[in-house]
């Protein structure tokens, strides 16, 4: 059982170690943050994090792969995309199909 004070020392820990993470963020020269390299990684690692969230989401319960609605939902959604479909018609055919598979 986890106590209230291991907790609070995840929690205490977990923000020293952002606050450092920051604070060497902010310490980096500018001629390293300005290399075409190191913009071009910047701005992909938001969507490898986005996607990976999404897709572990999706297709695991617990400790355990499991292909059901949500993986359906998931494939239409890229098939969507694909498509070039609007935003709000990617989440709904989403949701959609999801619903009606778990519906089954």
């Amino acid at each position: 059982m986890i106590t209230s004070t291991q907790i609070w020392i995840a929690i205490i820990v977990s923000s020293a170690g952002a606050y450092a993470i920051k604070l060497a963020g902010m310490s980096m020269p500018q001629s390293w943050l300005s290399a075409p390299r190191v913009q071009r990684i910047a701005g992909l690692i938001p969507v490898a994090l986005l996607t990976a969230l999404v897709v572990v989401q999706s297709v695991t319960t617990h400790h355990s792969l499991t292909l059901d609605g949500r993986a359906a939902g998931l494939v239409v959604a890229i098939a969507l995309l694909m498509m070039r479909a609007s935003f709000p018609v990617v989440v709904l055919g989403a949701a959609l199909v999801s619903a009606l598979i778990h519906r089954l």
